[in-house]
């Protein structure tokens, strides 16, 4: 019997991983069919049918499940070799995998990424935009970004940026119309826009008072959104009351298209963290990128740098930055 090449192993663990031949695919780089012409060929060789195909769903069959867990730790161990080897090369090759969400996508691209990218040619960066919490090491990831409160505790965590904050802004026009809430109370007679989280819930505001009085509401308002700069979209046409990073609204602030309310209730806390496993090998392109994400941090705290974003503390709010 002929054995299995690297690529069909790799092809059979992208199939597991997104349950989808064309997302398979495009990891890859290769077409759908020939993924396709690749797995009907493994399978012609093994004898047994290791994916069930049906026009709604992908899976691997009973005897793919056992193959995958016998070759899954072989090619972990054929890719630390290979990373090994690399450690030789006088710079970083190959591919680095981070899960991020938008806000921290914008944070990092210009800063960190493109200046990443000029200064490793061999390198390259896959940033995966995520709202939900995930397993960066069983999805594929080196690396994910989240806010410090929402770092799985087994992780290594590094800092993306300085302290963050969420606040309440509208617009001049809303403000025309509608009283200026003195405390988060008062919200519960203007209209807000509300945020639809990751996990399907709506989010209830949160505030806390300096000197540590808590309040959550679950405000009114007739529009919920997803997203955080169509919410400022929103908010800067007078819709409602946004409650944001300031990440998104440092510029509007500065220009007068929008004013923050409700600042003492909004105190600053830990932001964003570039995380990854702690007992994994650590590989040359990510130590690369880790020492660049200091190196801008430390830029960052003098004046230039990794610009600042943000969120606020606990349960499901984890998900909003």
């Amino acid at each position: 019997m002929q054995h299995a090449g690297l690529f069909e192993l790799n092809a059979v663990v992208a199939i597991s991983a997104h349950r989808s031949f064309r997302a398979a695919a495009t990891e890859l780089g290769i077409s759908p069919s020939a993924l396709s012409h690749a797995i009907a060929g493994l399978e012609k060789r093994l004898g047994v049918r290791l994916i069930n195909r049906t026009t709604r769903s992908v899976a691997l069959s009973e005897a793919g499940e056992r193959f995958l867990a016998r070759v899954s730790p072989a090619l972990r161990e054929i890719a630390g070799a290979m990373e090994d080897v690399n450690e030789f090369r006088d710079t970083p090759a190959g591919t680095l995998r981070i899960n991020l969400k938008e806000r921290a996508a914008h944070q990092i691209l210009r800063p960190v990424v493109a200046k990443f990218l000029r200064h490793y040619p061999d390198m390259n960066v896959e940033l995966t935009l995520e709202g939900r919490p995930i397993d960066i090491v069983a999805e594929g990831f080196d690396a994910g970004i989240r806010l410090a409160e929402a770092v799985p505790q087994d992780m290594v965590a590094i800092p993306c940026g300085p302290e963050t904050r969420f606040i309440v802004v509208g617009a001049p026009d809303y403000f025309a119309r509608c009283s200026v809430p003195r405390s988060p109370l008062d919200l519960l007679t203007h209209e807000c826009i509300r945020r639809r989280m990751p996990s399907g819930k709506l989010y209830h505001w949160e505030f806390e008072k300096r000197g540590g009085e808590q309040m959550v509401l679950d405000v009114p308002g007739r529009l919920t959104l997803d997203n955080d700069s169509l919410m400022v979209e929103a908010a800067l046409e007078g819709v409602g009351l946004a409650f944001v990073s300031d990440f998104w609204v440092t510029g509007h602030l500065a220009a007068g298209t929008l004013r923050a309310v409700l600042d003492a209730w909004t105190p600053p806390f830990p932001g964003l963290r570039l995380y990854y496993p702690r007992h994994r090998h650590m590989t040359a392109g990510l130590r690369a990128f880790v020492d660049m994400i200091r190196e801008e941090t430390k830029l960052a705290a003098k004046g230039g740098g990794v610009h600042s974003t943000s969120a606020k503390p606990s349960g499901d709010h984890r998900e909003r930055a």
